[in-house]
């Protein structure tokens, strides 16, 4: 079996994991969310073979091995994350802090103190907390019920997230501003990518960014995860792919009628390990432990790296992690990659960016130990028959000059002990020119790198649909500041590869194979299509509307919803249907309404995608006040008379149909809820309705001081705030029977109940996946 095989049938074994896995560092045998109270029988945690080696590495500073050993055989801390992006972050935190940590304060169950939840000190604006409780104790404690409800529930509104302490870190490392080009490699199940849609959302009054993150995961059933973890967000900047990430496709995209490659401004690169970082939680680690697994990921992990490399814009910056402590998964990788790039990379010194993270500084010299604990200083020391399992580029480069330019030390070690975290490393690579293996010509004059980060290909050879890894003469392309491909012939490649270790070429160009389901077609609606200017004319849409970024999931039959992109994403998505695997993109904006054209409108506003769509809406909105929220969220149908004489002087003269419900925050009442609310709802006869997911009902309500009680009932669920009882909260009412005098209610829509987690195709239920809740 050739290496390249090996690599693959390795990859495919190592990279899926369990689907309710924690995200720490997503990769094979990573994140077992299972940890310490998950059901498995009692493992004694211990491993002389783990303890020898690191020992004689010498990844632990003197003085420190016994606070190391205790670290790891303690439970992991449970950390939360906030989504930081939404304007109402800040009441999330308000909220937590001074009610549900308070009733923490002196708590004890079963004879554990609990403790009260801390801000992580590096994190910023304190949107990221530990605990020391477990998720068997906020399960199963009475006393923390209320507590348990409402990390549930914000999880699945997208409110909160719970990741692993040490994986918020490469997000934050990579830097990254709203106009970003972002590639996640290895991205399921995907906490870190909601990271990377927060920092694109920064500026939540700008709907489409220019930025946008593609997240790639070679497990096809992973990918429809990531997509449940990212729609949480509820952005038009994400899109899911599904490839190998050793030998990713490379795009093009339309620059002012010229077809370029895509090069990405940030590329996260958080790659299959071993996972010895996570023994904390993943405790089989413990008897499963052996070099072996370092020895075969290393080559699969560096082929990652260089990939990532090359797809990397000249000036951007890749953040390479693992949850492995094992330097021939991290600084062997890394100081291969440097040494290859021959000064296209080098690492920053990012030790100043995270003010208050303890770390270790990289490792400069290591050794490599064989599963039956054999030793070896040196390349030329292996014997041949270790040659296949034991790789030059595991080792440290002999010339001390070369050594020190590389500036390992630059690489961060987080050991377990210093923070109460698992174990991690991380290495921020910036890309200062093209990779060697890759075309050099002059830079085009008069661009900046800023705006020419792409090689340019003739139309002519896209038109042909050719992938652009395959081979073009040299005269068919023209080089911008970018890396373009080498010419070179398949067989030049494998000698090029047979030299360079498998390394320093760029992977071969192969046939895309598609496995897993059969994705419905990403289709954008033209022009002239009838569809459009009625819902144009019925929400007063604003001219600057992208109505070209519209699309739907079908070609045949009525269009039953339609979604939207940035129009980065199109252009991506326009020009690459041939090269890439697309599992899901775009935020809904619209459901058809089987009766709506009654109503003049056949399609009525989504709530998933009405942040998106409301600055562009100029009629059917409905200013609404914080007592009217109230009343939308838990009473089913309330009828005018329930609601403001406000609301009712702008909702009667108004046709019956789909509008918005739009509450803005009175900075002269500061006990009022201080985050605007956009919401869906449905003008009838007689009343109004909304509709608005439970989880984000229970949301919005807490927000104003309501809260869920414990017992679930047939109606619903009982909400109660410290003063008064309020009615019961309403189902989401997609599925219900309508009132006889609300005849005029929309029927419900097949497949827009957001509680149910689909196949992102049109209205196909995904029956391969079960969605496991994070607490």
């Amino acid at each position: 079996m050739g290496r390249r095989a090996r690599g693959r049938r390795l990859q495919q074994q190592q990279q899926p994991r369990p689907e309710g896995a924690e995200d720490g560092a997503e990769g094979g045998g990573k994140r077992s969310d299972a940890g310490w109270e998950g059901g498995y029988p009692e493992i004694v945690k211990e491993n002389k073979l783990f303890e020898h080696y690191y020992q004689e590495l010498k990844i632990v500073p003197e003085g420190e091995w016994d606070q190391f050993m205790q670290a790891l055989r303690e439970p992991l801390p449970a950390t939360l994350r906030i989504t930081g992006y939404k304007s109402h972050a800040k009441e999330i935190l308000h909220c937590l802090k001074n009610k549900y940590f308070k009733e923490l304060e002196d708590l004890e169950v079963d004879g554990q103190k609990v403790e009260v939840p801390q801000p992580l000190s590096w994190y910023p604006e304190e949107l990221a907390w530990h605990t020391n409780l477990s998720r068997k104790i906020l399960r199963k404690s009475p006393q923390l019920e209320r507590f348990h409800q409402f990390l549930v529930s914000e999880t699945e509104s997208g409110n909160i997230s719970r990741q692993e302490a040490v994986s918020m870190i490469p997000p934050l490392l990579l830097n990254v501003q709203p106009h970003h080009k972002i590639l996640d490699m290895c991205a399921a199940p995907g906490s870190k990518t909601t990271q990377l849609i927060e920092m694109l959302h920064a500026d939540m009054s700008v709907p489409f960014p220019e930025g946008f993150v593609i997240a790639n995961d070679v497990d096809n059933k992973r990918c429809y995860l990531l997509v449940h973890q990212a729609k949480r967000l509820s952005s038009p900047c994400i899109m899911v792919v599904n490839h190998d990430a050793s030998s990713i496709p490379r795009l093009t995209i339309d620059v002012d009628g010229r077809k370029e490659v895509l090069f990405y401004d940030r590329v996260l690169c958080d790659v299959p390990c071993s996972g010895d970082g996570t023994m904390r939680k993943n405790i089989d680690v413990w008897k499963k432990w052996t070099t072996l697994n370092s020895l075969q990921l290393h080559g699969l992990q560096l082929r990652i790296a260089t990939r990532g490399a090359e797809q990397l814009a000249e000036g951007g910056r890749m953040v390479y992690s693992t949850c492995s402590l094992n330097p021939i998964e991290d600084e062997a990788v890394i100081a291969s990659l440097l040494e290859k790039s021959e000064g296209a990379l080098e690492l920053a010194d990012v030790s100043a960016e995270l003010p208050g993270l303890k770390w270790m500084p990289g490792v400069t010299q290591w050794k490599v130990m064989t599963r039956d604990g054999q030793w070896f200083a040196d390349w030329a020391d292996v014997p041949h028959s270790r040659h296949t399992q034991i790789r030059p580029t595991m080792f440290p480069p002999k010339n001390p000059e070369k050594l020190r330019a590389m500036h390992l030390e630059r690489c961060l070690r987080i050991l377990p002990h210093h923070q109460n975290t698992g174990g991690f490393f991380v290495a921020v690579l910036v890309k200062k020119s093209s990779m060697p293996w890759n075309k050099r010509q002059p830079k085009v004059q008069g661009k900046s790198s800023e705006t020419r980060e792409a090689t340019q290909l003739s139309p002519a050879t896209c038109a042909e649909g050719k992938p652009v890894d395959t081979v073009e003469p040299e005269s068919q392309l023209t080089t911008g500041t970018g890396d373009s491909e080498i010419t070179q012939t398949p067989e030049n490649l494998e000698n090029n590869e047979n030299k360079k270790d498998g390394v320093c070429g760029p992977p071969p160009s192969k046939k895309m194979k598609l496995f897993g389901f059969k994705e419905d077609p990403f289709v954008f609606i033209p022009e002239d299509d009838p569809l459009f200017p009625p819902i144009e004319k019925f929400y007063a849409l604003d001219p600057s509307f992208p109505r070209m970024n519209l699309l739907t999931r079908t070609t045949e039959g009525k269009k039953r919803q339609l979604y939207m992109v940035s129009k980065e994403l199109r252009n991506v998505l326009l020009n690459n249907s041939e090269r890439m695997k697309v599992i899901n993109t775009g935020i809904k904006v619209w459901c058809r309404n089987n009766s709506g054209e009654e109503f003049d409108c056949a399609f009525r506003l989504a709530q998933e995608g009405i942040y998106t769509l409301y600055p562009f809406i100029n009629s059917r909105i409905i200013t609404i006040s914080m007592e009217d929220v109230k009343t939308l969220l838990t009473q089913e149908n309330p009828f005018f008379r329930k609601l403001s004489n406000e609301t009712y002087s702008q909702a009667k003269d108004l046709a019956k149909g789909s509008v918005v419900l739009k509450y803005e925050p009175d900075s002269a009442n500061p006990d009022a809820l201080q985050c605007p609310i956009v919401l869906c709802g449905w003008r009838g006869k007689a009343s109004i309705r909304t509709f608005v997911p439970k989880n984000e009902r229970l949301h919005y309500l807490r927000m104003m001081g309501l809260e869920v009680s414990g017992e679930k009932k047939k109606e619903g669920l009982a909400l109660t705030s410290d003063s008064t009882a309020t009615p019961e909260l309403p189902e989401d009412g997609l599925g219900e029977e309508l009132r006889a005098e609300e005849a005029g209610l929309p029927e419900a829509t097949p497949g827009c109940n957001p509680t149910a987690l689909k196949h992102p195709g049109e209205d196909t239920p995904h029956t391969g996946l079960v969605s496991i809740g994070p607490w």
